[in-house]
């Protein structure tokens, strides 16, 4: 059986927003923040081998966690939203299901109608 894949978010308001849209299983992981040295051996490095997308705020701290992320999982795939919204868990619903969408996440088809 496949393993689901696995989102990396900043906290648990931006894995409820990508749960919304989602129509398939994904693990979503909130780091809630930068990672110490214990919190990447306990989250970071059992994820090595798996396939892992990295969707953060567009602000400082999430540049910063993004860095950070870019090294201890160099394999993982980054995913963006737009600077203007900043945040995951502000950026609208229809914004969010295309990101998904395009890195080839099975998406709610109400939210790509009005992207199209």
């Amino acid at each position: 059986m496949n393993r689901p894949k696995i989102i990396l978010v900043e906290g648990k308001t931006d894995r409820v927003r990508l749960l919304q849209l989602l129509n398939e299983q994904v693990d979503i992981i909130c780091t809630y923040g930068t990672l110490s040295d214990e919190k990447v051996e306990e989250i970071i490095l059992p994820l090595q081998d798996e396939e892992v997308y990295v969707l953060v705020d567009a602000d400082d701290a999430g540049n910063k966690l993004r860095q950070q992320l870019k090294r201890e999982l160099p394999n993982a795939k980054h995913l963006y939203t737009r600077k203007m919204y900043r945040e995951v868990a502000t950026t609208p619903l229809e914004h969010l299901a295309k990101i998904l969408n395009d890195a080839h996440f099975d998406v709610d088809e109400q939210y790509l109608q009005d992207i199209q």
